[in-house]
């Protein structure tokens, strides 16, 4: 048979050309992955760090694969195809293109997402969230790269999605609230699981944060239930953030108490609270005259956030005043009324 022997439109040389490019580009490409790949790997596994491993990985997941299409795609142009079957190569071409830009995108993103996320100390739920939106994001890109050059109208469908994508908005409008507010709580971190917060009656410790709603233990018992979106609209006050807390103590005595005790009153408060294992004093005055007696003010600090220490060191200078002040003979006043009665001449 003649090497200009025509077929379907294409000599056999034509032919032959094509199947030498097909299959040359293919085992060359077989022998690179086979030999060159194994060193690769073999000296990414003597190396610290993951980076090498992610990017022999990548290459060999997606960027391979678009290089036997590039020999298939090149073995192909060497023939006169029919319309259709140029279309069809063509089309094929263009998704399987498509496919693996978006494969060599997601890996590259999901792995410098995951060491962030590792430097971070955030869990699994909030590693599967991130790496949802990216699927979401560029399989969206990659549908419409895909659709554009294929031949459709972009636009139009861009369009009808647009429409359809405001209906389901509205329809999910709390729900993608709570979405959106969830990637706020992650980014801005007003709180972290196990942070012990306030939010208006709500009080207790972060169990878990999810991406609608967030759990709190409360310091009752049970367990609340919180929206993303009643959280971040809300005014939270975190506990475990404190670096000291603020104790204001007032103590009455009696009017009847001497000049000297009451000029010593603030001395001893004051002897005891920095005797106090963290506690910080800051002043201590008889601050005004009340009802029932003399109100001395004294201002403390207790450090660090935790609830018991704090209950400990104000139980302990609670203890202390009052051995102090007994020894002192200083009273404390508590309410009284004193009635004087007058009689009548009879």
């Amino acid at each position: 048979m003649q090497p200009d022997y025509t077929l379907f439109g294409n000599t056999l040389r034509d032919y032959g050309l094509a199947a030498l490019i097909f299959v040359g580009g293919f085992a060359v490409l077989f022998l690179v992955k086979k030999m060159l790949f194994n060193r690769l790997k073999a000296w990414a596994r003597k190396t610290p760090g993951k980076l090498d491993d992610m990017a022999i990985s990548v290459f060999e997941r997606t960027l391979l694969p678009l290089c036997y299409l590039a020999a298939f795609f090149f073995a192909a142009h060497q023939l006169a195809l029919a319309p259709v079957i140029e279309k069809l190569v063509r089309a094929f071409t263009v998704v399987v293109l498509t496919v693996q830009i978006a494969r060599f995108l997601m890996a590259v993103s999901f792995y410098f997402t995951q060491e962030w996320l590792l430097r971070e100390g955030k869990g699994v739920v909030v590693s599967k969230s991130i790496h949802t939106l990216f699927r979401i994001v560029i399989w969206s890109l990659a549908v419409v790269f895909a659709l554009d050059n294929l031949g459709f109208d972009v636009n139009a469908v861009i369009a009808g999605l647009g429409i359809g994508g405001v209906a389901v908005a509205l329809a999910a409008q709390t729900i993608l609230g709570d979405l959106f507010n969830y990637f706020v709580i992650f980014f801005d971190k007003p709180f972290e699981e196990g942070d012990t917060i306030t939010v208006g009656e709500i009080s207790g410790t972060i169990e878990h944060i999810g991406i609608k709603t967030t759990k709190i233990a409360s310091v009752s018992g049970e367990q609340i239930i919180c929206a993303n979106s009643f959280l971040t609209s809300s005014q939270i006050r975190n506990y475990k953030r404190m670096s000291r807390r603020r104790v204001v103590l007032k103590v009455g005595v009696t009017y009847e108490t001497s000049a000297a005790g009451l000029k010593s009153a603030a001395g001893i408060i004051r002897r005891i609270v920095e005797s106090a294992p963290g506690a910080v004093f800051d002043r201590a005055h008889l601050a005004s005259f009340g009802d029932s007696g003399l109100v001395f003010e004294a201002v403390y600090f207790v450090t660090g956030s935790d609830y018991n220490k704090y209950m400990d060191v104000q139980q302990a200078v609670n203890f202390g005043i009052l051995e102090a002040f007994g020894r002192e003979g200083i009273e404390f006043a508590y309410p009284t009324q004193v009635v004087y009665h007058q009689a009548k001449a009879a």
